[in-house]
């Protein structure tokens, strides 16, 4: 089979034949129909980030594609079965505490870097190769296209923290990072889940607008300023009441005041999700006063991507119609125009733009 390959860090992906992948127990092959770029990969795969990946490996996050082989101890999949397939592998022997790798991208602690040497090859090749609890079959109507489905992969990951908020159905949101890639699809997915409000604070006016557009009144835009009591008091006076749940999605780049700034319009008793890369790179640490957390009796939680549940919970909201695919910006790119997508994929990356790697497919295009 056909795979775009990462030799060495700061070297470009290279396009060959790779030894086809077989199913084993407890093991499904899928055909990669799509896959994201992310706009950060050709910082991962230059060594910026410093992810633990070992070359040579097959990258890539995730993919939707079809059944093609399928271990025996499988009762419902079938092949030919079009499925989202998960890049979160959790290791099988600690349910309590389990390892985690994302394959074909990164891993936590040694034991998710042990496990990412069992589950080491992304979907940036023509098919791949996950553990079966790893698919889950997406409505026929999918088929279509499965380009905007893997956009899925995206979503599931605000999601995740939104669920780990435990968001209620009429609840005040604020989204910190709401003009980034993650946090564009966190505004989509609180309204999908019945925020009744969502603050989305940002630097970037032309981004806001454009979510005040697309989603109405429901959404409350707010430009920052960098003055922390300023940019405080306009959240709170978007908010228009208390903020029940704040999900923080800043890049690593972003200073860590921006997180408490955001975090701490949240009410009394109210809920803050960590999930982005404030500190990732250096610079302050993120400080939550003591005494404030403990007499608002705050709950501050972090999530790193989502659990199982979330797979098929973000399925039912874009198979209802719930959460609009639809408005995804999307430009699709051949397997060996894989390092054009990498570069694309820095170059656009707002809400809603997406980059997809369709490896069964040639050329590229836009919808």
């Amino acid at each position: 089979m056909r795979a775009a390959v990462l030799t060495a860090f700061g070297s470009p992906l290279t396009v060959g034949e790779v030894p086809d992948v077989e199913a084993g127990g407890g093991e499904v092959v899928v055909e990669v129909l799509a896959t994201c770029v992310f706009p950060y990969a050709g910082e991962v795969f230059g060594g910026k980030r410093n992810y633990p990946l070992e070359p040579p490996v097959v990258p890539g996050a995730g993919c939707v594609g079809r059944i093609a082989r399928i271990g025996r101890d499988a009762t419902k999949l079938r092949a030919g079965d079009l499925v989202l397939c998960d890049l979160t592998v959790r290791a099988r022997d600690d349910a309590h505490t389990p390892d985690i790798t994302l394959q074909g991208w990164s891993s936590r602690g040694e034991g998710g870097l042990r496990l990412s040497r069992q589950w080491h090859d992304g979907s940036f090749a023509e098919f791949t190769r996950l553990p079966t609890e790893n698919v889950y079959p997406l409505p026929a109507s999918a088929a279509e296209d499965p380009a905007r489905w893997a956009t899925l992969g995206v979503y599931a990951i605000p999601y995740g923290g939104l669920l780990a908020g435990g968001l209620a159905a009429g609840e005040t949101l604020l989204i910190s990072g709401a003009t980034g890639n993650l946090g564009g699809r966190a505004v989509a997915v609180g309204l999908a889940m019945g925020a009744g409000r969502v603050v989305a604070p940002g630097r970037n006016r032309a981004v806001l607008d454009r979510l005040a557009d697309r989603f109405g009144p429901r959404v409350c835009p707010v430009g920052l300023t960098g003055e922390e009591d300023a940019d405080r008091a306009a959240m709170s006076a978007a908010a228009g009441g208390p903020v029940d749940v704040v999900l923080d999605l800043l890049p690593p780049g972003a200073p860590s005041a921006v997180t408490r700034v955001a975090a701490m319009t949240v009410r009394e008793y109210g809920r803050v999700v960590l999930m982005g890369g404030v500190g990732m790179l250096g610079g302050d640490d993120f400080a939550l006063p003591y005494p404030w957390i403990m007499r608002n009796s705050i709950t501050v939680r972090g999530q790193w991507m989502y659990p199982r549940t979330a797979n098929t919970g973000i399925i039912r909201l874009a198979g209802s119609g719930t959460l609009d695919l639809g408005a995804e910006r999307i430009t699709r790119f051949g397997l060996d125009e894989v390092n054009e997508a990498v570069g694309h994929a820095a170059a656009h990356a707002g809400p809603f733009t997406s980059t997809v790697l369709m490896p069964a497919g040639t050329g590229r295009g836009s919808r």
